[in-house]
Formats: structure tokens, sequence, C-alpha cells
């Protein structure tokens, strides 16, 4: 299992990443996003700001200038022409990743706490074979939180398919293999997926870390995408799979 610490070591160069700890003032978000938080509790203010904040810092890594982030369809976040990005945030992180798109179709990244899924949420959210990988992850490595991790890489497969498709896309609708020992993880459309380069795309392959107290994946589709199943096989039952 490969532990990292940030997110630019789970996504290619081509993606630059901004990540921090700790919430920036609000008077950093221009006039159209102060105007859009306004009315929010102050603990969403503070991860909006800084999620934004993130990502401007990141856009400016691309040269590109600063640039109001508003949530459209879906509250997924509306990025500069020319521009794939992702942001999320949890207790204690957040964090940006943006691309040309000339570089990245599409991209998806999710922070969660290394915590178990809340009672009765596994069952809503796995579909397939996914429930006896998580048995049998846990009984191998029962460190490690399976279950929020296999629902992190859901969110980034979501975030990045929403960005191609603007359609919801359930947990059920795609089945994810998890790989422990080279912290790869493949996701399995069970729908019909948008098509990229003349293709339909059938699925999406992602890395994950877990660290301290935090779980990160993410998943970016490149221009020249290779669209196959990933060779991840269960290691004596067990397998790998934002």
């Amino acid at each position: 299992m490969i532990m990292v610490q940030s997110f630019a070591q789970l996504v290619s160069a081509t993606v630059a990443v901004e990540e921090t700890s700790v919430d920036v003032p609000g008077n950093v978000l221009l006039d159209a996003e102060a105007i859009h938080i306004a009315s929010a509790v102050p603990k969403r203010r503070a991860e909006f700001a800084t999620v934004r904040y993130c990502a401007r810092r990141a856009l400016a890594r691309l040269g590109k200038p600063a640039f109001p982030i508003l949530p459209g369809p879906g509250r997924a976040p509306q990025w500069p022409a020319g521009i794939v990005g992702s942001l999320t945030h949890c207790h204690g992180y957040r964090a940006a990743a943006v691309a040309s798109i000339e570089d990245i179709v599409s991209l998806g990244i999710d922070v969660e706490a290394h915590e178990p899924l809340p009672k009765g949420v596994a069952p809503l959210v796995t579909v397939g074979d996914e429930p006896r990988m998580l048995d049998e992850l846990q009984r191998t490595l029962p460190t490690l939180c399976w279950d929020r991790l296999l629902f992190s890489a859901k969110e980034s497969i979501y975030k990045a398919w929403f960005s191609m498709t603007q359609r919801w896309l359930d947990f059920t609708e795609c089945q994810v293999t998890l790989d422990p020992e080279t912290g790869r993880f493949s996701g399995r459309l069970l729908v019909p997926g948008p098509v990229v380069g003349g293709r339909p795309l059938r699925y999406f392959h992602g890395r994950w870390s877990v660290s301290g107290s935090h779980i990160r994946t993410a998943v970016q589709v490149q221009a020249n995408r290779v669209d196959e199943p990933r060779n991840i096989v269960l290691n004596e039952g067990i397998e790998h799979a934002q």
C-alpha cells in the first residue's frame, strides 16, 4: 500500500494542485462568490472561501487570472473556458485540482475523514461484488476503513462523470475495484458512458491514499486515454480500488 500526503502525488504532472489545512479569511472571495454564499453559516462560508482560494492559486499556476468559481448545475464548480477541475473539503482539509482540457478531459478529487461509514450506509452505496471485496479487505487489512475508501472513490468518479455528462450517476451504477498494494482503483460503469475521443467511456481509473486522519481519492480522464480494465487482481481474495 502506497501512503502519500498530497493530491499532487495522485494525479499527473499536468494537473495543478493546491491544498491547505487552515481556513483563509472570507475577504479572499470575489464579489459574485461573496454574494452567493452570504447567507450561509460561518462554517460553510469558511469552506467555500478556502477551497476557492486553493482553486485560484492552482489556476494561477496554469497562467489563468482570478475568476469567480460559482456552483452550476448539480452544484459542480464552473471553470474558465479550457479548464477542468475539482474541489473537495472535509474537516481540517481543503483542496483544488485543475488542468487544461488539452491534457485532461475530466477530473475528480475527494477527501474523506478516515473513519467507517455510518451504520446502514454501506448497503446503499455498494453493488455487485463490492460487499465481498470489502469484507476480504477488512479481514486482511483491518486498520483501514475500506467502506469509506470505496465511498470516496465513487465520489471522485461521480465528479469526473458529471463534468462530462451533466447527469447524475448513482452509487450503484458504477462497480469499483480497490487495489491495496498499488493504491489504484478502477470503476466500471454499469450504465452507458460519455463518448470521449469517438469511443464510449466504460471505465474510470484513479488512485487513492490513506494518511493520518484523511482518505484521498483522485480520478482523471486523459485526452489520450486507454479505456480498458486495469489488471487489478485479488491476491488471495484481496483487490484494490476521486
